[in-house]
Formats: structure tokens, C-alpha cells, sequence
């Protein structure tokens, strides 16, 4: 008999053996990361001690009507709102996952009856069978129970560690998530406020050119009176004049949506947003310090939370391959079970008890195992991909803007040279129009070249102050 269960054992022990073979992990090299370039420019060396991404963003901001704006957005946006509910939704996972390492333990009670049949092993013992001199089992029979329950899963593999490991990766790139978030609200509402300064500065120009349009109207009025000009003349700046008015009603209808878009991200209904648009021509941008491509790993949220969600990822193919292996589960009970319930308080008695240990494997019919680990092992290879794009994303964005600010300051003050060269010549085709040296035509090309250029040279500031915000969160700030 000893040797019957000893080849009893040791075919129960050759399958959970070879139900615990499990498949390998798929595994790429990571070389994106591995040869991120030393520098964004190859022509010039970059300064790991100068980076602006690293600054606050109310030392990098200095407007202080933005800075109440970016203050007000970041503790009204929906946007984000939602983002720290997710993180509070990894929190919950990571608890759920903790809880699973420890036993279960509940508290129960009961009570039934039953009647087995007189033919029966059960019924004809309980016939048979007095519970004290003189007295018979009752028929039917009752019973009530109460007592603790618990349930422990041990964790021979540390496959449930490693579940818990990969919802604390999960949650910590939620965190991350949630700053990168914050990093392009910031932004968001920074290159808003610049475009809003940029339609308040261009309506002051279209205004302008109102009424420079309305005196050469009333001049060419006087030159028709006095045969030194012709209706047509007066009909075309006449043209010209209800061409611009339309202008500045599309531009008043402009700053209306704006300021519109800036209370969304503020997360609060239509009010009028408080700025200073007299110095936004003046307004100098700051000087920005990229460091180095590597400080990129650190510094941007989206990198991090890529990098984190990759080591979710592969910590959960390593707890699906885990799920091949026999688990240990333990179930115990403790309590009082009586068929009449005046019987519970007579111990030792009426003490129930159970102590139960389970070794299971899978053996046959693994395809849904097989596939949570092919599942998982696929999801990790996306997640290196994505973590890999995130990277090369990010070093084309800052090396785009750093050629990008250089090349918009040059534009700036080549459109600040031909809107200088344009208003003096508008001043002396106008004095040649009024002395009929000149023609129409002259003067209302000269006054259209001018108005298109100081558009022009608006648009290139905002450009110019945006593309030092766009930069500065590309470089991961904002967040801090």
C-alpha cells in the first residue's frame, strides 16, 4: 500500500510539473533609448547646467495676469480634474492588489434543516443513533452554525507580489500622466493669452487704418470737387474703407472666442479676460537653455509615464507566465455548529473546525493561460514601441523649436524693418496725393502693404513668445 501511494504521489507530482512549463517572454532591444544623440544640434555643444525646463513655471512666467490665469486653470480645469481621478482609480488597484497578499477572513452564521431518508447510510445511523440515554437524533434533523472563515492564497511564485509591483508602476504613471497634463495646460493657456494680446494689438491696427482710410476718403472727395480726381477714386476708398471695418468686426469677433477658449481651460463661464496688451510689442522672450537630449528622460512626464507603463507591462507578462505554475491555497474554518440551537454554548462539543491545503495546476486545456500571457506579452511589446516614439517625438520637438526660435527672430526684425519703411512711405504718398503727384492707386497699395505688414509683424511677436512657451514645455517644464 506505502508503495502504491508513493507512485500515486509521483504521478501527481510528474504533471503539476509538467502543467508548470511555461512559455518565455518576447525580448527587443531597447535602441531608441540606447543612442539618443549627445546633443540637439550637432553644430552646437549643449550645457547639462543650463536647462530651462527645470525652472518653476512662475519664475519662468512673469506676466503676472498670466500667472493668474495659469493659477485659476490649474485649480478649475475639467481636464484635469479627470486625470487625478485616475489616479485615484491606480490607487484603488494597487490597494486591491496589496489585499490579495494577505488571508481572507470573514464572519458567518447559518441555519437549515434536512431529512435524509429512513434507507439511506445517513438516515438509518441517525435512527439508530441517541444523542443521550434516552434520547433519539430528531427528525427532521436542524442546524445552525457560526464561526470565521478564512482563505490564503500563498504566494509560492511571488506571482501576486508581482501583480501588486505592476499596479504601483501603473499608479506612478498615472502620476505622471496627470503633470504632463499640467505641463500642457500651462501651455495651452500661456500661447492663448499671447494670440489674445496679438487680435487686441491687431484691432488697434485695423482701427488705425480706419481712420487713415476715412481721411484719404474725404481727400479724394475734395480732389473730385476741385477735377483733381475722379469718382472711381472715391468709390475705391470707399471700398477700401468698408472692407477694413468688416476686418475689425471679424477680429472683435476673434477675441471674443478667445477669450471664450481661455475661460474653458479655466474651467469657468464667459468673463472678461484681464491683460495688458501696451507692452506685448515690447515684450522681450526669455532666453532658453535646452541642456542636454538625455535630460529629456528625467525631466518629461510623458517620457516617464511611458517608462513607467512599460514596466507595468512587463511585470504583467512575468505575472501571466507565473499563472502556468500550481498555486498553494489554504481554507480554514472555526466555529459552533449545533442541530438545536440551546447546544451551541455546550463546548468542547459543539466546536467545528476545518484546515484544508490545495496544490493545483493547470495541465490540459491552457489556451485561455496561454493567451493572457500572449495578451500580455504583446501589450509590452506596444508599450516599448510607444515608449520608443515618445523619446524620438521629444527630441524632434526641441530640436524643431530650436530652429524654429532662431529663425523667427531673424523674421521679426526683418518684418520690423519693412513695416518702418512702409509707414514713411505712406506718409509721402499721401502728401503726394494730396498735391496730385500721385495717384490713387499708389496711395491705397501703399496703405495695404503697410496694414499686411504690421499684421504680419504681430503675428511674428506672438509666434515669437509662443514658440519659447511651446519650447519650454517640450523640455519638460511647467510642471514643477
Amino acid at each position: 500500500m506505502k508503495i502504491y501511494n508513493k507512485y500515486i504521489a509521483a504521478i501527481a507530482l510528474s504533471l503539476v510539473l509538467a502543467g508548470c512549463k511555461a512559455p518565455m517572454a518576447t525580448v527587443i532591444k531597447d535602441e531608441v533609448k540606447e543612442n539618443v544623440p549627445q546633443n540637439f544640434n550637432q553644430e552646437e555643444q549643449g550645457d547639462a547646467n543650463n536647462n530651462s525646463g527645470t525652472t518653476p513655471w512662475r519664475q519662468f512666467f512673469t506676466d503676472p495676469n498670466l500667472v493668474a490665469l495659469i493659477e485659476t486653470a490649474l485649480k478649475n480645469n475639467q481636464e484635469l480634474m479627470i486625470t487625478l481621478q485616475e489616479i485615484e482609480i491606480a490607487k484603488s488597484g494597487v490597494l486591491a492588489k496589496k489585499g490579495r497578499l494577505t488571508p481572507t477572513v470573514s464572519a458567518g452564521i447559518g441555519a437549515g434543516v434536512s431529512k435524509a431518508g429512513r434507507y439511506t447510510s445517513e438516515g438509518a445511523g441517525d435512527a439508530t443513533t441517541e444523542i443521550e440515554p434516552g434520547r433519539e437524533m430528531p427528525d427532521p434533523l436542524g442546524n445552525f452554525e457560526g464561526g470565521l472563515m478564512a482563505n490564503w492564497e500563498i504566494d509560492i511564485w511571488k506571482k501576486l507580489r508581482t501583480e501588486k509591483e505592476s499596479a504601483v508602476a501603473y499608479y506612478l504613471s498615472t502620476v505622471e500622466g496627470k503633470n504632463f497634463v499640467l505641463s500642457n495646460l500651462i501651455e495651452e493657456v500661456a500661447d492663448n493669452y499671447y494670440e489674445l494680446l496679438a487680435l487686441d494689438n491687431q484691432l488697434d491696427i485695423i482701427q488705425q487704418y480706419i481712420k487713415l482710410q476715412q481721411r484719404a476718403l474725404e481727400i479724394s472727395k475734395i480732389q473730385k470737387e476741385a477735377a483733381a480726381a475722379t469718382e472711381l477714386a472715391v468709390k475705391k476708398f470707399e471700398a477700401e474703407l468698408a472692407k477694413s471695418k468688416a476686418t475689425e468686426y471679424t477680429i472683435r469677433q476673434q477675441i471674443t472666442e478667445k477669450e471664450n477658449q481661455i475661460n474653458a481651460l479655466c474651467g469657468r463661464y464667459p468673463q472678461t479676460i484681464v491683460r495688458t496688451k501696451e507692452d506685448f510689442m515690447t515684450t522681450i522672450p526669455q532666453t532658453v537653455y535646452t541642456g542636454i537630449p538625455s535630460q529629456l528622460l528625467a525631466n518629461r512626464p510623458d517620457i516617464k509615464q511611458a517608462e513607467l507603463e512599460l514596466k507595468s507591462s512587463k511585470l504583467d507578462v512575468e505575472a501571466a507566465r507565473k499563472e502556468f505554475y500550481p498555486s498553494l491555497e489554504i481554507s480554514a474554518t472555526l466555529g459552533l455548529e449545533a442541530f438545536k440551537p440551546s447546544y451551541l454554548v455546550k463546548l468542547p462539543e459543539s466546536i467545528a473546525s476545518s484546515l484544508v491545503g490545495e496544490l493545483a495546476g493547470p495541465l490540459i486545456n491552457k489556451s485561455a493561460i496561454k493567451a493572457n500571457f500572449q495578451t500580455a506579452d504583446a501589450r509590452q511589446i506596444q508599450a516599448l514601441y510607444e515608449y520608443d516614439k515618445t523619446i524620438l517625438n521629444a527630441y524632434l520637438d526641441v530640436a524643431n523649436l530650436m530652429s524654429k526660435v532662431k529663425n523667427i527672430d531673424q523674421y521679426y526684425k526683418l518684418k520690423s524693418e519693412e513695416t518702418k519703411a512702409l509707414e514713411q512711405s505712406i506718409d509721402i504718398a499721401n502728401q503726394l496725393f494730396k498735391n496730385s503727384r500721385a495717384d490713387y492707386l499708389e496711395v491705397l497699395l501703399n496703405q495695404r502693404d503697410a496694414l499686411d505688414a504690421k499684421m504680419e509683424l504681430v503675428e511674428a511677436k506672438q509666434k515669437q513668445l509662443s514658440t519659447v512657451v511651446d519650447i519650454y514645455k517640450s523640455l519638460g517644464g511647467g510642471w514643477k
